[in-house]
């Protein structure tokens, strides 16, 4: 193992190495070509990307030193690049997700909506699915899986350790009538209660036992020795096939509705904040991006890509009797089922009860959404027209304003009259226990400190959306942007959902390979380009393929949620691209439905938009 490690780190290093090296014939051959020494920048930045010979953080940097040594932008512009209003939306969204984390509303939020949910495997699973989209939507893809996947776990081991009781459930019944029988019979006094359960345990593994002998015993001698290694394969972790496959199933699930939860929002992953700062960036005088609009245009995808993806997951792993699985009757319910709604029951009332910071911060969550919703909301004037000036507030003037309130307010109940005191000291020390609430002297504590805000926020996506935009900058200036919009003519005889539903593909399958971030970043200045050149609404192309882009979903190194998931063991590689191949169907389909029906009205698709100035057309990206 240490010899293959070696290897790899020696692959990469390799890679660092010759890749600047086998392409600086390309600036050195055309010295005076600025296309030639940017492409040179894009290339050795792109491959850094994909093949992850460097982190992405550090490969985003590639371009802060470049284009200055070539002459393609001043070391000055280059820097200005690195830090846009984009980077303060996401400083004050994750304050407030450390609020959340902190003080365990996400968790709260889950178990609550998996109890209204059940414990029928099938409503489990949709439950499940439910809160990790609804958490996805503000925190990140990563942290929400990390989150719900113990949570699921518990649960998943609860029912596994009641499957045998579940399964000769008829027998204890029966077997309970027969040992009372020979005690009664037999004159003895009455029974202890724990040793007729221990009875009734050992009765049930020997029948279990003979019953699995038996049918063994039936088979011929190959299949015989299969089914014997199949149930020692089984017996060592699950009880039985459907338990794997509850667990298969409920384990993809969690990752695939994080995907779908991150597409709700702008916020939801950093493909969004890529799109919408390269966008705006790039087409300043187009309205057509806020936090409203991509909001309107993605719930009905990610409604539409929960339910489908749901049925999918049941009829692989689950079969297709939905009624048994999925029903809500109480008569219906077996005895594991029973347990499990105890289990979750237990873990909801370990958080006690609700406390003043997660109101707090659950207030300004709900604020956080509605400024955001009511900024410019299109169809009726937003709250900005209260001001007489106007462009000068965004999505990250709301962001930051709550998450620098966050740092001030304090997490201890005030004891102020209209907030009501705390009557004694033994009160005091069961509210700060359930709040987790450390011993600090200072009553004045806030709900969050630095400390929780460093710990959650990724400073390696803020470099490596800033080492996007530099890219971005660089092909504008150099013009080789034109250039790849002028190769890509032939295409114009397409028409425009061809075209995009290309693009939907092309990045779909290079995702699954190549981090999202880096996949988006390279891939928007060139579909950015090829709409201008074929006179189609750049947002034809852009949306879907930002959004394909999070597909990511077939293989375990796809994304941090898929790596996560496979972790515990449940699914194996196989699984996870066979069930993740009709996933990405499932969202290219919904994808594809969506720009071309309700997106139109919604962002003007008919016709080419007038934001898109005679500078960008002429002069590239």
């Amino acid at each position: 193992m240490g010899m293959l490690w070696s290897i790899w780190r020696a692959r990469k290093l390799l890679l660092v190495i010759l890749i600047p090296l086998l392409l600086l014939p390309l600036p050195v051959l055309y010295p005076d070509s600025p296309e030639a020494q940017c492409a040179y920048v894009l290339i050795v930045t792109a491959v850094y990307w994909v093949s992850e010979a460097v982190p992405l953080g550090a490969a985003a940097m590639v371009p802060a030193f470049l284009f200055p040594l070539f002459g393609v932008l001043k070391a000055s512009e280059v820097a200005s690049e690195y830090f846009k209003d984009t980077t303060l939306l996401l400083i004050g969204v994750i304050c407030l997700a450390a609020s959340i984390e902190k003080w365990n509303l996400h968790k709260r939020i889950a178990l609550r909506m998996v109890m209204l949910a059940g414990a029928k495997p099938g409503m489990l699973v949709l439950g499940f699915m439910c809160c990790t989209v609804f958490l996805s939507m503000w925190l990140s893809n990563t942290s929400t899986t990390a989150m719900v996947m113990p949570i699921a776990e518990a649960v998943l081991q609860q029912l596994i350790n009641t499957s045998l009781e579940s399964d000769v459930e008829l027998t204890v019944i029966t077997d309970t009538d027969s040992i009372e029988d020979a005690y009664t019979t037999s004159g003895s006094p009455k029974y202890d209660e724990n040793e007729k359960k221990k009875l009734e345990m050992i009765y049930l593994k020997e029948n279990a036992a003979k019953r699995n002998q038996c049918d063994q015993n039936m088979l011929p001698g190959p299949e015989r020795q299969n089914q014997i290694k199949h149930s020692n394969e089984y017996s060592s972790k699950y009880k039985t096939k459907h338990d794997h496959m509850i667990c298969k199933c409920l384990s993809l699930s969690i990752t695939y509705a994080a995907t779908i939860g991150g597409l709700m929002t702008i916020t939801g992953t950093s493909t969004n904040l890529i799109f919408a700062e390269q966008f705006n960036n790039r087409y300043p005088d187009s309205r057509s991006i806020n936090f409203g609009t991509w909001f309107v245009f993605s719930f009905p995808i990610a409604i539409i890509m929960l339910v489908l993806t749901w049925i999918w997951m049941h009829w692989l792993f689950l079969g297709c009797n939905f009624k048994e699985t999925c029903s809500l009757s109480k008569k219906r319910k077996t005895k594991r089922e029973e347990m499990s709604e105890r289990r979750i029951q237990e873990e909801y009332e370990k958080l006690g009860p609700f406390s003043y910071p997660e109101m707090v911060t659950g207030i300004f969550f709900v604020l956080m959404t509605l400024l955001w919703f009511t900024r410019e909301p299109g169809f009726v004037p937003g709250w900005t027209s209260l001001f007489e000036r106007k462009g000068y507030r965004t999505d990250a003037t709301v962001s930051i304003f709550l998450g620098f309130l966050l740092f001030l307010i304090p997490a201890k109940k005030p004891s102020f009259p209209c907030f009501g005191k705390i009557s004694n000291d033994e009160e005091s020390a069961k509210d700060s226990k359930n709040l987790n609430i450390s011993k600090d002297p200072n009553p004045l504590a806030p709900l969050i400190n630095w400390k929780d805000f460093q710990k959650h926020m990724p400073w390696e996506i803020v470099i490596l959306v800033g080492g996007g935009y530099a890219l971005a900058a660089g092909c504008k200036v150099s013009g080789l942007s034109d250039w790849i919009g002028r190769q890509m003519e032939p295409m114009s005889s397409l028409p425009p959902w061809a075209v995009t539903l290309i693009a939907c593909l092309l990045v779909s399958v290079v995702t699954e390979f190549a981090s999202n971030p880096a996949t988006i970043t390279v891939f928007l200045p060139i579909l950015s380009t090829l709409s201008e050149t074929l006179m189609i609404n750049p947002l034809y192309t852009l949306i879907p393929a930002t959004m394909c882009v999070s597909f990511a979903v077939m293989l375990p190194v796809g994304n941090p949620p898929n790596a996560i998931v496979f972790s515990y063991g449940h699914c194996q590689i196989q699984d996870m691209v066979k069930a993740g191949f009709g996933v990405n169907v499932i969202g290219v389909a919904a994808v594809m439905l969506a720009i071309t029906t309700w997106g139109f009205p919604l962002f003007q698709l008919e016709q080419f938009p007038n934001w898109v100035s005679s500078s960008n057309i002429t002069g590239g990206l």
